[in-house]
């Protein structure tokens, strides 16, 4: 075996994979730092025990892909729905609208229909579907 003489020794170190090291490590720690700030802590409300013996009116609402609109089943226009709403609201203030959107409805018919029961100060909910249903 034959020994080289002529080599210089290094005077240099090679610091590339040890920065490669560090800045993979910092990667991890900010990322590990941001997952753990994010999310919000939101107290939710507990529900009541006891059941409600108050009965309030309940109007179904559903739009329909053509845009009509059917009030407890039964087709009525825009005003006359107001008309029917107003009326149901001044027998009974708790009343409330539960509407029903089809999924190939046009948004905006949707949102004529929200912007009434807004106007007219109706309790409402939206009726949706579970997935896969």
């Amino acid at each position: 075996m034959q020994v080289n003489t002529d080599a210089k020794p290094y005077d240099t170190i090679n610091v590339t994979p040890m920065l490669d090291l560090a800045y993979v490590l910092l990667v991890v720690f900010i990322l590990m730092t941001t997952a753990s700030v994010q999310g919000l802590n939101i107290s939710m409300p507990k529900p009541s025990n006891k059941p409600s013996t108050e009965k309030h009116e309940l109007k179904i609402v559903q739009v329909m892909p053509d845009g009509g609109v059917l009030l407890n089943g039964v087709g009525v226009s825009l005003a006359e729905l107001e008309t029917q709403l107003s009326a149901a609201k001044a027998r009974d203030a708790q009343m409330s609208v539960a509407i029903k959107g089809d999924a190939r409805t046009q948004y905006a018919s949707v949102v004529a229909v929200i912007d009434l029961c807004n106007k007219l100060g109706v309790n409402m909910g939206l009726v949706t579907s579970r997935i896969g249903t």
